[in-house]
Order: structure tokens, then sequence, then C-alpha cells
């Protein structure tokens, strides 16, 4: 059973992305909290598998709790999914670059929502389709001050646009005709060489460098 900790400072949008996340198999609701701070003090004594916060809520907002939950520096991180209203693209990639696994906005449906939360509890990472190839290309232009420590090979570089172009592992598998356990293999890869924490930064890092499909 996946454990999700809920953040958002109204009650009817707690409400209501608790009933929708009663009726999706292998979820519970073990927490609700109506402002970061709350929501970084119930993460770390509930340890959810997952904690779904939103970006402007009072005393602490969503990029900065998920600083607090999944930043570099958090020794056992939680994972982090954003759900919010706000369709911006700093949001979303000061969201990403503080450790969320996930951004999604609130009209998201219960499918999309249930595919990010097991996402991320499972180490994946899940953008809302509607934002990722605008919120990456918009920051194309920002080149990387780090190289990866060797060269990635051929085949790691396929991975490596497939993925920046939000193809999930079994989508890359049956796009290059391999195995899942051999994509996440080239995955871990690749992480290791580029010296970042998820997909999502080695998203990030593709568009940076101009290796991503649109």
């Amino acid at each position: 059973m996946i454990r999700v900790l809920i953040a958002d400072d109204q009650e009817a949008v707690r409400t209501g992305l608790r009933l929708l996340i009663e009726t999706l198999p292998g979820i519970q609701v073990i927490g609700e909290a109506a402002d970061g701070a709350s929501a970084v003090r119930l993460a770390r004594e509930l340890r959810p598998d997952v904690a779904l916060l939103d970006i402007r809520m009072p005393r602490m907002d969503g990029i900065r709790a998920t600083e607090q939950l999944a930043g570099p520096d958090v020794e056992d991180p939680i994972a982090v999914v954003i759900i919010t209203t706000f369709d911006l693209d700093e949001y979303v990639h000061g969201a990403l670059r503080a450790g969320a696994k996930g951004f999604l906005l609130k009209d998201a449906g219960g499918a999309l929502i249930g595919e990010a939360i097991r996402a991320a509890a499972d180490g994946e990472s899940l953008i809302s389709p509607r934002v990722t190839t605008r919120l990456l290309s918009a920051f194309a232009t920002r080149r990387p001050t780090t190289a990866p420590t060797e060269p990635l090979t051929a085949r790691e570089e396929e991975v490596l646009a497939l993925l920046s172009a939000g193809l999930t592992n079994t989508e890359i598998g049956d796009r290059l005709f391999v195995s899942l356990g051999t994509v996440k293999a080239h995955i871990g890869a690749i992480l290791l060489k580029l010296g970042v924490r998820n997909r999502v930064e080695a998203a990030m890092w593709a568009y940076d460098t101009g290796r991503a499909r649109e």
C-alpha cells in the first residue's frame, strides 16, 4: 500500500484529493496539512511514501517544503509530487530543482494523479504532459556548468533522448526493443555519469545540451 500525505491550504481541495485518491487501488491517505511547515513536520513524523504538496501555502511554500523533504542535502528524502493550479515555468523548474519527483496541475484526472504517485513511490518521475516540453525547452538556452564524468554511449544517448521526451521505462524498452531491466541499467548509468539524482534532472541536462527530442 502506498502511503500519501496531502498538503494544501484549502480544506475543500484536500478533501477532494483525499476522496479521489481513496478510489485508487493500492494508495491510501495517511495525513493532511494546511501549510508547508506542518507538511514538513507531519512528513518527518509519518514517513509517507509520497508527499503531495501545493505550491502556494502559508508559513512555508511548496518549493521550500520540497527542499526540506527531498533536497540534495536531505539524508533520507521523501518522494514529493507537486500538484497546483499555477502553471508557471518558474514554479515547475523551482520545484524540480528542489527535488520534486513530479509536477501536476489540479485538473489532472485521477488516472494521471495515481500514475504520478506510483511513479514517485517507485523512484520514477512524472510531469504533466501539458508542461513537460514547454518547461524544459524554456531552459534549453541555459548551458550546464558540468560535464559527464565519462562520455555517454550511443545507446545511453538514445535512452536519454527518449527519457527527455517523457517516455516511461516500458515505452523506452518497446521503442528500442530491449528489456525493462536493460532500460533501468542504462538510466542508472546515465544518472551516474551525469551526477544527477533522478530522471527529471537528466531530462533537464538533455535539454540544456540540445539532446532532447521534441
